[in-house]
């Protein structure tokens, strides 16, 4: 059944139908009303998660990989010089090969300061190793935020999900095949550091697959 929501909060009714577990937060026009969304959504206990609240978005990446390192759904979302200054810690997440999700919305980089809408954030970032999706609807932005777990943690490499800035109200359907049937709840990282054995991946290449050191 179809519900009229707010464009961002599709992308937060995503991530609580993902079952994610931790949420690194930190606002910034135009993705804020995401994050205060999932905020509510786990002060109420409708979504079972931790939400964190970091000091910067460089705070809210390094938040993720430490919750990912240890084998946790982890989530977070920025903008413009938001992702800008994550830039450092994209790299490691990607050379980890950690299955984060992040949620970009397009905002133009300054100076000057400025809220419109182009891809120059996203689009600089296109060398750290992160898949990047680009959605054309809120729709479209809740399936693929789902989706870019599944495929996140079956190649081991971190997601981007890509949207314009939507706070109109939108009707959207958040119960489709792919919340259904236990079709989220299947989502498994491909090694979780549980137990005695931890393990840390890396971008090297020897012979034909990556270096993985176990102790």
């Amino acid at each position: 059944m179809k519900k009229v929501i707010e464009g961002s909060h599709a992308v937060s009714y995503a991530v609580m139908l993902s079952r994610v577990q931790v949420i690194c937060a930190y606002p910034i026009t135009p993705q804020t009303h995401i994050v205060e969304k999932l905020s509510d959504l786990c002060s109420t206990g409708e979504m079972q998660a931790k939400f964190l609240k970091v000091e910067s978005e460089h705070s809210a990446m390094a938040g993720c990989i430490g919750a990912s390192a240890v084998g946790v759904r982890a989530f977070t979302a920025s903008s413009s010089q938001g992702l800008a200054l994550m830039h450092e810690l994209l790299h490691w997440a990607a050379g980890a090969r950690l299955p984060i999700v992040m949620a970009n919305v397009n905002r133009a980089l300054g100076a000057p300061w400025n809220i419109w809408c182009d891809q120059t954030d996203s689009l600089s970032q296109r060398d750290t190793g992160w898949l990047q999706f680009y959605c054309e609807s809120s729709q479209e932005a809740l399936d693929t935020v789902i989706q870019a777990y599944k495929i996140s943690e079956k190649v081991s490499l971190p997601s981007m999900v890509v949207l314009m800035p939507s706070t109109s109200l939108t009707p959207l359907n958040p119960s489709t095949s792919r919340t259904e049937g236990g079709w989220i709840g299947s989502f498994l990282p491909m090694s979780q550091n549980t137990g005695s054995i931890r393990k840390s991946q890396g971008p090297l290449v020897a012979s034909r697959h990556p270096i993985s050191l176990q102790r």
